[in-house]
């Protein structure tokens, strides 16, 4: 399962995040995401708010039960072995954090699951590498975020990048082309106010533009 998940995070190259939302939500958007032409979501924990934890375990859940054989689905923001447990019981396939944690990490490839933490510095991502990580996540992209990528990438050309952070259909192939082997895409495309105003169709018509976008 982990190197199924593995080539088509290659193959997909985008990862939509879901945030701020509930189970219903939740897999309206990951239908719309389908329509769209994306395979792969991630449903982030809110690190303010641990009494939702349990809410957006249940919407990993749904959207597996639902979507499995159509969307592999994983969990963001993790960062704490107990919350990889948790996304792993409620059927998540990869664990995606904000930073490196070498527990978290070890957790993640002890589980089975694919291991996405986050870096930004040569440092950083180098040491996540060496713990295990399958991806690094270089996040924030921000500022010339392609420029640093490419220059990233000149040294540590053996390190799987994503790149997270100020990603939009725009901008996103500039992300690939300049080494990354994918892209995380949140509220540019997982946009909260299409969720809250049930606006799923604009979500189905942003990921088209996306997906048309990185396959210039």
């Amino acid at each position: 399962m982990r190197e199924t998940v593995i080539t088509e995070i290659c193959r997909q190259k985008i990862i939509a995040i879901i945030r701020g939302a509930d189970e219903q939500q939740a897999l309206a958007a990951a239908r719309a995401l389908y329509e769209g032409g994306i395979t792969l979501v991630e449903v982030t924990f809110n690190q303010k708010a641990p009494e939702t934890f349990v809410c957006t375990a249940n919407a990993i859940r749904a959207i597996r039960d639902a979507m499995g054989d159509q969307m592999l689905v994983g969990a963001g923001t993790v960062t704490s072995v107990e919350l990889a447990r948790m996304a792993a019981d409620s059927g998540a396939s990869y664990i995606i954090s904000p930073d490196t944690d070498e527990a978290v990490i070890r957790e993640t490839k002890q589980l089975g699951l694919v291991s996405i933490p986050g870096a930004y510095t040569p440092t950083e991502a180098k040491r996540a590498y060496n713990a295990g990580a399958d991806f690094v996540k270089l996040f924030p992209c921000v500022g010339d975020a392609p420029a640093y990528i490419k220059a990233l990438c000149g040294p540590l050309n053996h390190i799987p990048f994503l790149a997270v952070g100020g990603v939009n259909a725009d901008n996103a192939a500039d992300f690939l082309k300049a080494g990354a082997v994918g892209i995380g895409v949140g509220s540019s495309l997982v946009n909260k106010k299409w969720l809250d105003d049930g606006l799923y169709s604009k979500i189905t018509e942003e990921a088209k533009r996306f997906v048309a976008n990185i396959s210039k």
